[in-house]
């Protein structure tokens, strides 16, 4: 069994390499960054849905029906208005600005120092929450094929951003574009394939599925009866709605992609189409949640506590070796597909953002990418290593509650800057940015201990909504431009 899994990995990996090969460019900064400005959009609209659809997402959605039901469906459903906005808001703002980092628009509307601070706060969630989604994999692989044969954990982390790192180090967003269709028509073949193959182990057909979803205490979607509950409708959706502008349209690793299509109109065409598909990929992975969960009833097995843990309890040793190679290919490429891009976009961030960095072609400058992309594989290695010592009941739901922290300033200064006209007094924008999370953590508690309301990810709008306060009192009486 561990040879077929290895056999697996390694021929994806083939695969990954022939791709990069037939895709890579001359490595230029412009290729890099933004692939030349000539993908196009269908393109780009696979492969993001295999970079939305992460390792973690594969696991982690599933086992959420255990606590959660299929609640899960209504953020899902803030999801795709989210789409809406960025599609119709924010793509315009990008494509008129001719931007390569997204964040240089808040140097345009408020100075540098909001710039710096915004790229910040994007280097930092992202750097978090693609290597808590990498984790995963590394975890998964360890458990399956390395330790059995002796290898370090350590070891197979280094072994896993290295891969990312050699595929992604000279082409860039360019190679990357392509490398995550690959990864994305993976992914949805093998959550078929074993939707296909549970569901044939439990002896049902297509209309069995439906009728033992519909019939499932497990299926419920819509919560309405008690406000104060983090499952509440209205408190999913609308962060839901938010979560989708923040962890896309205000993040440089999905916008950059989006800013390779030839035209806006592309670009959004790519951004509905992809927000539209991601409603019945989430779906499916949920009514695999409950096909596992009459998997194991009907078997008599006791499946683990953490919701993390149920498939790949069961994938390693009770639904055959077809479903186990099945799942190693699918959460390899789902979680390759999130990490590549990560890296290439916080590389590219750190290059423009914070040391100026332009597209023209110029060997120092590509070398001294290379150098800076290569330290950030780093980076992201060590904080892979970091979270591994962190026992998280369900690293989704950890991902989406810190990302609620860290891109909450994000979303009240760009807000601020797309419908008002005020300039602020940019020195001082740091501070508040820091300040903000704290205070919402700090609302959250009293809100909790006084009227027993527990904060879920709307934590992420009181956050915004202090950063936007506070830019009000920081305005200095000037009037700028309104860019909506």
């Amino acid at each position: 069994m561990v040879q077929g899994v290895l056999i697996t990995f390694v021929l994806y990996l083939f695969f990954l390499f022939l791709i990069t090969f037939w895709t890579r460019r001359r490595g230029t900064n412009a290729d890099f960054f933004l692939a030349g400005r000539a993908t196009p959009w269908w393109i780009v609209s696979i492969g993001m849905l295999g970079d939305s659809i992460s390792g973690v997402t594969f696991v982690s959605v599933p086992g959420m029906v255990q606590q959660m039901d299929m609640s899960y469906m209504q953020l899902v459903l803030g999801f795709f208005f989210g789409y809406i906005v960025i599609a119709y808001v924010l793509l315009p703002l990008y494509y008129r600005l001719q931007l390569v980092s997204i964040y240089t628009y808040l140097e345009q509307r408020f100075g540098r120092h909001s710039y710096r601070t915004g790229a910040l706060f994007f280097i930092i969630s992202k750097l978090f929450g693609a290597a808590a989604k990498l984790f995963l994999i590394t975890l998964i692989l360890q458990q399956l094929v390395f330790a059995p044969i002796g290898v370090p954990y350590v070891i197979t982390v280094l072994g896993v951003v290295g891969i990312i790192w050699l595929y992604t180090q000279r082409g860039g967003m360019g190679t990357i574009i392509w490398t995550d269709v690959l990864q994305t028509v993976c992914l949805v073949l093998t959550l078929g394939l074993i939707v296909y193959v549970v569901s044939g182990q439990l002896g049902l057909n297509l209309s069995g599925i439906v009728r033992l979803v519909g019939e499932d205490p497990y299926s419920r979607v819509f919560f309405f009866d008690d406000w104060t509950s983090p499952q509440y409708f209205w408190k999913q959706f609308v962060s839901g709605i938010f979560i989708v502008i923040v962890m896309t349209g205000l993040d440089q690793n999905m916008m950059q992609k989006n800013l390779t299509c030839r035209t806006l109109r592309e670009a959004r065409t790519n951004m509905l189409t992809y927000g539209f598909g991601f409603l019945p990929l989430n779906y499916l992975f949920l009514v695999l949640g409950i096909l596992l969960l009459h998997f194991g009833a009907a078997h008599g097995l006791t499946l683990p506590e953490r919701g993390d843990d149920i498939l790949p309890f069961l994938a390693a040793g009770h639904l055959g070796p077809w479903v186990l190679i099945f799942f190693t290919l699918g959460i390899t490429a789902a979680s390759f597909s999130n990490a590549d891009s990560a890296l290439t976009s916080l590389t590219t961030s750190v290059c423009t953002d914070l040391l100026g960095m332009k597209l023209e072609d110029d060997a120092v400058g590509e070398r001294r990418r290379w150098w800076i992309h290569l330290a950030m594989c780093v980076a992201f290695a060590l904080m892979v290593l970091l979270i591994s010592q962190i026992q998280q009941s369900s690293l989704l739901k950890t991902i989406f509650t810190a990302v609620s922290y860290t891109y909450g300033p994000l979303l009240g200064l760009f807000a601020f800057g797309l419908f008002t006209r005020w300039a602020v007094r940019d020195r001082f924008t740091p501070y508040l940015c820091i300040l903000s999370p704290f205070v919402s953590y700090g609302v959250a508690v009293a809100a909790e201990s006084l009227w027993g309301y527990k904060v879920g990810y709307e934590i992420l709008l009181f956050n915004g909504l202090f950063t936007f306060l506070g830019l009000c009192l920081l305005r200095d009486g000037k009037r700028g431009e309104v860019h909506v």
